[in-house]
């Protein structure tokens, strides 16, 4: 009796989603921490020309203020701050929340 319940079990449990980490994430675009990930940044590359370098995730206290880097986070997070749209929905992290706090903002 007791292994028919086990088996049942692990079925419900299969048959359960794996939560996303934030709300519109696709595994073949987006990386898990927010933002594109290698395979994302070149599809955007292949549709669009566009040439996208990986997020600046190093803590602000950790750069050297007024290096590239830094002042690459530095404009990110003060275009990104300012667009429409929220950062969370559903008190799930949006992909916007999510690439902000991916780069520290």
């Amino acid at each position: 009796m007791m292994a028919a319940f086990d088996i049942a079990w692990d079925v419900v449990e299969k048959g359960k989603k794996k939560s996303k980490p934030f709300h519109g994430y696709n595994p073949n675009k987006h990386s898990k921490k927010g933002g594109l990930n290698a395979k994302g940044r070149a599809a955007a590359k292949r549709k669009t020309g566009a040439n996208l370098k990986p997020p600046v995730t190093k803590k602000p206290s950790s750069l050297k203020p007024g290096s590239k880097s830094a002042k690459r986070r530095k404009s990110f997070c003060a275009r990104m701050s300012g667009m429409k749209g929220a950062t969370s929905k559903g008190g799930k992290l949006t992909p916007k929340g999510a690439s902000l706090k991916r780069w520290n903002c």
